[in-house]
């Protein structure tokens, strides 16, 4: 087996040298390269070993409440006495007040190294947010120095049986009691639902305040500790991440509190679905990395015929071989810059709209890309890659719902072709696209054409039949323009003749 080694010299050439995070405000480039070095070491001993055992053992409904694997309660404490879990939140409350392009690289390390636990510990810094953005002062004194060390864990709740994607099918109500309210229903599919690592867990529910013809205007956000009126009625039996607990939570007469103004409840959880949805793009990044970083290793060490010398040849000799890894490369270098640079335009906040347009481009791009790379390692690896011994099945299995969770990617794929060429966010985009790859005439050409489909698909009165080639074709140019800019700026990586290759790679193919 091959031990993770986060790929941090890769994401600070990323970050300082394809994305711009260096002209942001709040990037402080020494202080930046001290956290993520520090939380490498940390993810690389500490988180990284209990991968596997959570694989294996996953967690356990008992008695009502869930058990995690071994070793996941004291590597939690580890993580809240450091402060990890408070890397974003203000110093008032006891955070650390980092960027979030910081807190991107540590999310990506953390995926690659324990994807299950980052699923049960990621929410956090989006329940931050909509505290900070939606909560009364009384709220976030009460619960985001809990969330920042580590006391508490939070959980979203929004699926329910019958309305998943659809949110305006949700049924669970809240009623008013007093100055509080009581919600009753139940809800599906929640990463988190139960744990023994925090002392607390905060759920953020959406529930119907209003009449079920009020559709989305009915719904309204709930805070709702663990606790009274809160049980865990079952885990779902999953194909990966079986240590991340996907819960069925039925809500009892529980006690919660309305968080920002009744029948706003979309507006708020939205700020904990972006969060979310650039968070998974971000995981399928860490799968892309891993896959190949197994698949390299193997390839190189591994003895497989003869070269023309009649010496022996290594695997990685074989030119399908080397095509199939610089493709597992290329993919987890290029969706990183990818997802970077929309935090990067996140927090230079100039053109909103392009984020908007950017973050569901990059949910199906990198979820892909992570997926492609796990079934790529597992050929390379061929009959041991189907095995359990090299983790690449757990890769791949884990992976797997990136493309599903936080909204299936034909859903983003119609919103880009929809909502996503109303506003100015692709127009945008296409400027984006010429500071990134001006200087690459075969970029510019697939700019010129993409402009073309999209203002057709402006005038359509029925663009949803060509959204998913649509947005494939989006994605597709954005990756290449950020390996465009990755080959300009070759020189500033540790290895600049391995990212010159790569471009040539992609750039070429």
């Amino acid at each position: 087996m091959t031990g993770f080694t986060a790929p941090t010299d890769d994401i600070l050439f990323s970050l300082r040298h394809v994305t711009g995070a260096t002209a942001v405000a709040a990037w402080d480039d020494s202080l930046s390269e001290d956290i993520l070095t520090h939380f490498a070491q940390f993810a690389e001993g500490v988180l990284a070993p209990l991968n596997g055992i959570g694989d294996a053992q996953g967690a356990q409904l008992v008695g009502g409440h869930v058990h995690m694997p071994d070793g996941f309660g004291d590597a939690y404490a580890q993580l809240a006495e450091a402060g990890w879990q408070g890397l974003q939140a203000p110093e008032r409350f006891g955070g650390m007040a980092q960027s979030p392009l910081v807190a991107a690289g540590v999310s990506e390390i953390f995926s690659g190294a324990n994807h299950a636990m980052q699923m049960v510990c990621g929410l956090v810094p989006g329940a931050i947010e909509t505290l900070l953005n939606f909560g009364t002062p009384h709220q976030q004194d009460c619960w985001i120095p809990r969330l920042a060390s580590g006391e508490v864990l939070s959980t979203m709740c929004l699926t329910e049986a019958g309305a998943g994607s659809d949110l305006s099918a949700i049924r669970c109500r809240a009623e008013r009691d007093g100055d509080h309210w009581r919600l009753n229903g139940e809800k599906i599919f929640i990463s988190g639902g139960d744990q023994d690592m925090s002392e607390g867990i905060l759920h953020l529910v959406l529930a119907r305040s209003g009449a079920v013809e009020d559709g989305l205007k009915g719904l309204s956000l709930f805070l709702c500790p663990a606790g009274s009126g809160v049980t865990v009625t079952r885990i779902e039996d999953k194909l990966g991440l079986h240590a991340s607990p996907t819960c069925q939570l039925s809500f009892n007469g529980a006690d919660a509190e309305l968080i920002g103004a009744e029948g706003d409840g979309l507006k708020a959880m939205f700020t904990v679905m972006n969060h979310a949805r650039l968070d998974v793009a971000l995981q399928g990044v860490a799968h892309a990395a891993r896959a190949a970083q197994i698949a390299e290793a193997y390839a190189r060490d591994r003895v497989q015929g003869r070269r023309k010398d009649g010496s022996a040849a290594r695997l990685s000799d074989h030119a399908d071989v080397k095509r199939m890894l610089q493709e597992q490369a290329s993919l987890a270098i290029g969706a990183r810059a990818m997802c970077h640079l929309a935090y990067v335009e996140m927090e230079k906040n100039e053109r909103p709209d392009l984020v908007s347009f950017l973050t569901p481009l990059c949910k199906v791009f990198c979820s892909e890309a992570g997926i492609r790379s796990a079934d790529l390692g597992i050929q390379v690896l061929g009959g041991y890659g189907y095995l359990n011994e090299y983790q690449l099945s757990q890769v791949w299995r884990d992976a797997r719902i990136t493309s599903i969770y936080e909204g299936a990617n034909g859903i983003h794929e119609r919103s880009l072709a929809t909502r996503g060429l109303k506003g100015p966010g692709s127009d945008q985009f296409a400027d984006m696209i010429t500071e990134l790859g001006g200087k690459s005439e075969c970029v510019m050409t697939e700019l010129s054409e993409w402009q073309t489909w999209r203002d057709e698909l402006r005038a359509s009165d029925a663009p949803e039949k060509d959204a998913h080639a649509f947005a494939q074709s989006t994605a597709k140019l954005y990756f290449r323009a950020c390996w465009k800019k990755c080959s300009l700026a070759a020189g500033k990586h540790p290895d600049p003749e391995r990212i010159i290759s790569l471009a040539s790679f992609v750039l070429n193919s």
